[in-house]
């Protein structure tokens, strides 16, 4: 597999890829939040590689990637005849919010098919779905016609991959998987997801780069927050990335409040030495002054929240590598537009760490 820096792969390549997906293999394909680790979704053996690859708990449950029908000369695409298969009835809001919004990054969760595998939902009887944006991943899932499983190609509750190199390092000696390079990734943090199995109205159950506002102005669709509007002895479908630790990088990540550098600093007087401090590309710099006994590098991150949601998993798994002995992140501003990097860097830090014994709540 070549490993040049050219994202377009041949059709030969993307042919292989489909060809080792219909025989049961694993293929790693880039979207546009973060490489995927595919497995084809009605073959049972090739669903459990895939959790036995990442080492991740049978009960949680996959995404299906779906490919978006080819547009040629309609003004409106099927998408009913793309979902039929896999979901047991579609809303006038899902199509408003597939026609909006696919492909892209928005999961939906629906009332699953009957012919959907256990294995996928975490035998709950939902199903999540997507059609991701990034070509590669469109041309691989045309060509497959069918549905693929793809949570974040790495190992299960580490820092999710946004390049090739990323799956390549992280599934060293792996034998067999196959990556199909697409460049890095735009979008940088996993899709949002909304809960449309309910039927009263959707709920937000993952946020990411698409908000409920975005949503409401595009839709005019109200998503509602989980817990806005539970009645009694309601439960939410379980969904990719919900648990507490998660994305986490081997070193210890905190967040800081703005201004409070050194406090956050001697707030951990154990950690001696080394700390890599991001700051916003709009302040000024922290100085060495007020904590000798620290040497630390300031890493710049965008005050952009799409940037910076481009560039997180990619500067914490950069940092991981580097041995700091500590990572310190500036809290996110308030806002829903940071909703879904705040999330991430939350269940990074819960999670982070040499193992999960040190996972005292912060």
């Amino acid at each position: 597999m070549s490993s040049d820096s050219t994202p377009l792969q041949s059709s030969a390549v993307i042919n292989e890829a489909v060809q080792t997906l219909r025989d049961g293999g694993l293929v790693a394909f880039p979207t546009e939040t973060v490489y995927g680790l595919g497995a084809d979704a009605t073959n049972p053996m090739a669903i459990k590689k895939v959790f036995v690859t990442k080492g991740r708990p049978s009960n949680h449950p996959l995404i299906v990637h779906l490919a978006a029908p080819e547009k040629f000369d309609q003004a409106q695409v099927d998408w009913v005849a793309v979902l039929a298969p896999w979901v047991r009835d579609i809303s006038e809001d899902a199509l408003k919010l597939i026609n909006a919004f696919w492909p892209g990054p928005l999961t939906l969760v629906f009332k699953k098919n009957k012919s959907v595998l256990g294995e996928i939902t975490g035998g709950q009887d939902t199903v999540a779905i997507r059609a991701p944006a990034h070509p590669i991943a469109q041309e691989l899932l045309r060509k497959f016609k069918g549905g693929v499983v793809a949570p974040s190609a790495n190992r299960f509750g580490k820092v999710s991959p946004t390049s090739a190199a990323d799956v390549r390092s992280e599934f060293e000696g792996e034998l067999g998987l196959m990556v199909l390079d697409g460049g890095d990734c735009e979008v940088g943090i996993e899709s949002t997801i909304i809960d449309l199995s309910s039927g009263d109205h959707p709920v937000l159950l993952r946020p990411g780069v698409i908000t409920p506002k975005e949503i409401l102005a595009k839709t005019g669709i109200q998503v509602y927050l989980a817990g806005e509007e539970l009645k009694e002895g309601d439960a939410l479908p379980r969904v990719s990335g919900s648990l507490k630790a998660h994305y986490a990088p081997t070193t210890p990540l905190r967040l800081y409040a703005p201004g409070r550098v050194l406090d956050a600093l001697t707030e951990f007087p154990d950690i001696k030495s080394r700390v890599a401090v991001a700051v916003w590309d709009s302040e000024s710099s922290l100085g060495e002054a007020g904590h000798p006994s620290v040497h630390f590098e300031e890493v710049e991150m965008p005050s952009d929240s799409g940037a910076f949601a481009s560039r997180l998993y990619r500067s914490l798994r950069d940092l991981d590598q580097q041995g700091w002995d500590l990572i310190l992140f500036p809290e996110p501003p308030a806002g829903e537009e940071w909703d879904g990097v705040r999330d991430r860097l939350q269940r990074a830090c819960f999670g982070s760490g040499p193992s999960s014994s040190s996972h005292d709540s912060n």
